[in-house]
């Protein structure tokens, strides 16, 4: 996993400065560092109008009793975000200015929780929620094919939940 980490930070240290040079390229180097040092400062603006906002939502939640929620999720990516626009680069701008508006948040919060649940092992996963609902008559006549009846001549069905890894308790004399 270490590795990982290191050579994903490597290549994009390696992207923001193709990308520098780039930019530099086609606006020059003078205007480049004013874009890197203006999207610094914009990068400190936001992280402080947004971060009050957020702290204030966390101390009203504590205040009330009520879990952090979102309002924890929402602080962690402002935080992040401030961090990669006052970092320099103009890769890390982009995405920290995702993480630091409030339209899109909501989605690198999608995309994050869908990415973390992802590598959460099953057993770990909360419970499967299953839906049922009564049919009037099942398809291909009164019992349908091979269903079997109750002594009330209507289809037998039973109701439940699925359990994993749990002992079966035999309840019968």
């Amino acid at each position: 996993m270490g590795h990982r980490v290191r050579v994903l930070v490597g290549l994009w240290a390696l992207a923001e400065v193709v990308v520098f040079v780039l930019v530099a390229g086609w606006i020059g180097v003078g205007w480049t560092l004013l874009a890197a040092l203006a999207t610094t400062a914009l990068g400190w603006a936001l992280l402080a109008r947004q971060g009050t906002r957020a702290l204030a939502e966390l101390r009203e939640r504590a205040r009330e009793r009520r879990a952090p929620g979102r309002a924890l999720g929402d602080a962690g990516l402002i935080a992040a975000g401030g961090l990669l626009m006052v970092l320099p680069g103009f890769l890390g701008d982009v995405v920290g200015l995702l993480c630091l508006l409030p339209p899109t948040r909501l989605l690198v919060r999608g995309l994050l929780g869908r990415a973390v649940a992802a590598r959460v092992p099953v057993t770990l996963r909360g419970p499967v929620r299953v839906r049922s609902a009564r049919a009037e008559e099942p398809l291909g006549g009164p019992f349908g094919s091979g269903a079997h009846a109750s002594r009330f001549g209507r289809p037998l069905v039973i109701e439940g939940e699925v359990a994993r890894d749990e002992p079966v308790r035999d309840d019968r004399p």
